[in-house]
């Protein structure tokens, strides 16, 4: 029962993110808007860790899982893809060193702030 109350906070949250984006018809898709508001409201503690924590780290350790519509979709489009393989392995490339970058520095500024804390 527990990871159902669980499962249903994250889907709600979801679910409202999809509801600002058709009323407000914004160019942000409604599940990121949904993350930025389960972000918020952690951030904020109007909702704790605790209360999602278990359906998140089940949803975490299957993540792979999550991937398959989206290389399904990617191999219906081979024919739209066809002789722009090396521009899409160009951005894939250079955006997999930027994120390695920002991920690197990111973390190195979290790991500073931590120690100056302690």
């Amino acid at each position: 029962m527990r990871y159902a109350i669980q499962f249903a906070i994250i889907l709600a949250i979801c679910f409202m993110g999809d509801l600002i984006h058709n009323y407000f018809n914004l160019p942000i898709p409604g599940n990121v808007l949904g993350m930025v508001m389960l972000l918020i409201l952690l951030l904020t503690g109007v909702i704790k860790l605790t209360m999602i924590e278990d359906v998140s780290n089940f949803m975490l350790k299957h993540l792979s899982f999550f991937f398959i519509p989206a290389a399904v979709g990617l191999i219906t489009c081979f024919t739209i893809l066809e002789g722009k393989w090396t521009a899409l392995m160009f951005i894939s490339v250079v955006s997999t060193f930027i994120i390695a970058i920002v991920t690197g520095m990111t973390v190195q500024i979290l790991m500073k702030r931590r120690q100056s804390v302690e």
